[in-house]
């Protein structure tokens, strides 16, 4: 699906998301820097209790209470957004993930790209948007949560010139990006039972065994002739979003 923005919805939908922030600095509750469980307490304790007594989601920006997520805008970064499910998950460890009939939260954090759009104040392709999630010793909170924000310039460099070799099943990423290794295989959907991200990661007989020390970005694509669909990229014990861009250089560009 591709997200298309014209100026004046996006720059109505960046009030919006303000508007939404300048009430969320005074709900947000006093924890400590190095509280691991932040995420949980503001969606569990804040989030979803506003939205079920005052229809405000506050201080997230949105709560999807039947599909079991909210979205809050992160600290960090203009176009920097987090998926947070509302359900108790450790991270992309936790084994609920990866059993029949589990939850996809992945499509939905691809729909939440247009605030990512509307936070830069332009369409952008879907080569330029992103989705990651850090291993469990890159991570700084022990609830899961897809960080939603702007490729690295370097990996969409990377993917338009070695997309093509990139296949449908895992294998070496075609080079190495700032000097590491990774893993990538395309996806057409988010959605296919059986195949969602996760368990295409836990396909590969590493990851299965040990997946806290996995780190998974999703990328749109472009595959030509007008199909669209998704680049994975994954690596082990590392961040996935060093793969992201926090200052979106490119909605900079031309």
């Amino acid at each position: 699906m591709k997200i298309l923005l014209s100026d004046s919805l996006a720059g109505h939908m960046k009030l919006q998301i303000a508007a939404f922030l300048l009430g969320a600095a005074a709900a947000n509750v006093a924890v400590g820097a190095d509280d691991r469980h932040e995420l949980w307490r503001i969606v569990h304790e804040q989030c979803v209790p506003h939205m079920e007594r005052f229809m405000t989601p506050l201080p997230c920006v949105a709560v999807a209470q039947s599909a079991g997520y909210a979205i809050l805008k992160d600290r960090t970064g203009e176009s920097h957004f987090l998926l947070v499910p509302t359900a108790r998950l450790s991270g992309i460890d936790d084994p609920a993930l990866t059993v029949q009939g589990a939850p996809n939260y992945w499509q939905a954090a691809w729909e939440s790209t247009r605030l990512v759009q509307a936070m830069v104040g332009r369409a952008l392709p879907r080569d330029a948007l992103s989705l990651a999630i850090n291993s469990a010793q890159q991570r700084t909170q022990d609830q899961l949560h897809i960080h939603i924000d702007c490729v690295s310039p370097s990996l969409r460099a990377a993917l338009r010139e070695h997309g093509h070799a990139i296949g449908d099943a895992w294998a070496p990423f075609p080079v190495q990006l700032e000097g590491k290794s990774y893993r990538a295989i395309r996806a057409r959907t988010l959605m296919q039972p059986g195949a969602t991200p996760f368990e295409l990661l836990a396909r590969l007989a590493d990851a299965r065994a040990d997946m806290a020390a996995e780190s998974l970005v999703v990328v749109g694509a472009d595959f030509g002739d007008g199909e669209t669909g998704f680049y994975l990229i994954e690596a082990r014990a590392g961040g996935g979003e060093e793969l992201q861009d926090r200052g979106c250089a490119v909605a900079k560009s031309p």
